[in-house]
């Protein structure tokens, strides 16, 4: 009788079902919601409670939000790509191409802790793993080894045509959602990689880049 009651409790307790979180659990977790995966303003977690998104609404959040991923993840990305090409550089431009991808590093290189930044202070949380950084970036970074200087000037230029195109349609965007502060901060960053790009374009114009 003790031996068969003790077995019906083993098999009692093999069959309950696991507990399931609850909702805060769930919320505790950390994953945040929203399009871009960047609204931290709803999560139960600690220190959370003054989160929220100032004056924006919901929809006007989420439309900045997406902006200042994308925006994030290719200043990182095209961080990276001058690096790259800063390290692998060979030949008779060798000295002032790997000082200059340095020189323009320093002047992209703010944007990123910017962007990030305007990101949490408007209640959202910056993706910042490789993976999503892969996915939201429009630049990409090479993979392979380039040493060519024509070749690497020729597809940096390209590179910051898209990114120059794209902070100035972010502008327009972010203005309409009413946001004139990111906007502003998008037309600072239009101004630096227009600079640049017209540098490595006058680079190019080098007989000896042929």
């Amino acid at each position: 009788m003790g031996a068969r009651g003790y077995g019906d409790r083993m098999t009692k307790k093999s069959k309950a079902a696991p507990k399931k979180a609850s909702d805060p659990e769930k919320k505790a977790s950390g994953k945040a919601t929203g399009a871009a995966k960047a609204d931290a303003a709803h999560l139960s977690t600690t220190n959370n409670a003054l989160v929220d998104h100032a004056y924006l609404s919901e929809s006007e959040f989420g439309t900045v939000a997406e902006t200042l991923q994308r925006n994030l993840a290719t200043t990182i990305s095209l961080y990276l790509k001058f690096k790259k090409y800063h390290w692998d550089i060979r030949g008779r431009f060798f000295r002032d191409l790997h000082l200059a991808y340095d020189e323009f590093i320093d002047e992209i290189f703010p944007g990123i802790d910017e962007q990030a930044e305007r990101l949490v202070a408007l209640g959202g949380s910056p993706i910042a793993a490789p993976s999503d950084i892969e996915r939201f970036s429009i630049v990409k970074v090479p993979t392979e080894t380039v040493r060519d200087a024509r070749t690497q000037v020729a597809d940096l230029v390209a590179d910051l045509t898209r990114v120059g195109r794209g902070y100035r349609d972010d502008s327009q965007t972010v203005d309409d959602a009413n946001d004139p502060a990111t906007a502003d901060l998008y037309n600072g960053y239009a101004a630096t990689i227009d600079k640049i790009r017209w540098m490595l374009q006058a680079i190019m114009d080098d007989d000896r880049m042929n």
